[in-house]
């Protein structure tokens, strides 16, 4: 079973967020699980340019590391994806990557796969973000397992520490299992029908001005 786990915090592994990442994956790993983990810090993840190139040949114009990114996605079977709360929203590293995938989006290409989300905050406010990810991850019709957010003081305090990454060791294990049994939710199913739909309605529409995408769909028996 492989999982990616992709980290938007500036902070990297080290930070409040990657310790939680790395206690989830730690989690999935003794489950069984190989763990590819991206950190965004290291890496070159450009804004989307809005240009369509990926949506008329199904590759992106931009020339740096979300390739190899969108790669191990497709060929996983889940994904992780963690950030801190940075203003009620993701980090500008994962944002550029969220948007960078609205060709798989387009092709719901991530379909099937399982999801969970990790956030850190300096304060409250870690569920809206948790919501936001959460909602991204099933927008691409991946079944979500989970999420865990907490506040950097609580990591602070030794006793509260432990307890969260054992929640996100649990978590790395509750992604596993619904992996393994090839688990569906049925409070996620109507969601997921109609981003379905509202994707293939959108290309369908779109068809003269995004070929790739169109041909996709048909080639899939799914016009």
């Amino acid at each position: 079973m492989k999982l990616v786990a992709i980290l938007g915090s500036p902070h990297g592994i080290k930070g409040t967020t990657g310790q939680m990442l790395e206690a989830l994956v730690a989690g999935a790993k003794e489950n069984g699980a190989e763990v590819e983990t991206f950190v965004l810090a290291r890496m070159e993840v450009q804004p989307c340019r809005a240009c369509d190139v990926c949506h008329k040949t199904g590759e992106c114009a931009i020339e740096d590391d979300f390739g190899r990114i969108k790669r191990a996605m497709l060929a996983a079977e889940g994904i992780v994806l963690a950030s801190p709360n940075y203003i009620f929203s993701v980090t500008a590293q994962m944002k550029a990557l969220l948007d960078r995938t609205c060709g798989p989006l387009h092709l719901q290409a991530f379909e099937g796969k399982y999801g969970a989300v990790v956030v850190s905050s300096g304060g409250d406010g870690s569920e809206e973000v948790e919501r936001y990810m959460i909602r991204f991850l099933r927008s691409h019709n991946l079944w979500t397992a989970g999420s865990i957010g907490a506040a950097a003081w609580e990591l602070g305090d030794p006793a509260r520490r432990a307890q969260i990454l054992q929640g996100a060791a649990k978590l790395g294990t509750r992604l596993v299992q619904a992996i393994a049994n090839k688990e569906t939710f049925a409070d996620q199913m109507a969601e997921r029908r109609a981003f379905h739909e509202r994707m293939k309605q959108l290309v369908a529409m779109r068809k003269a001005d995004w070929p790739y995408e169109y041909e996709y769909w048909q080639a899939r028996g799914r016009p």
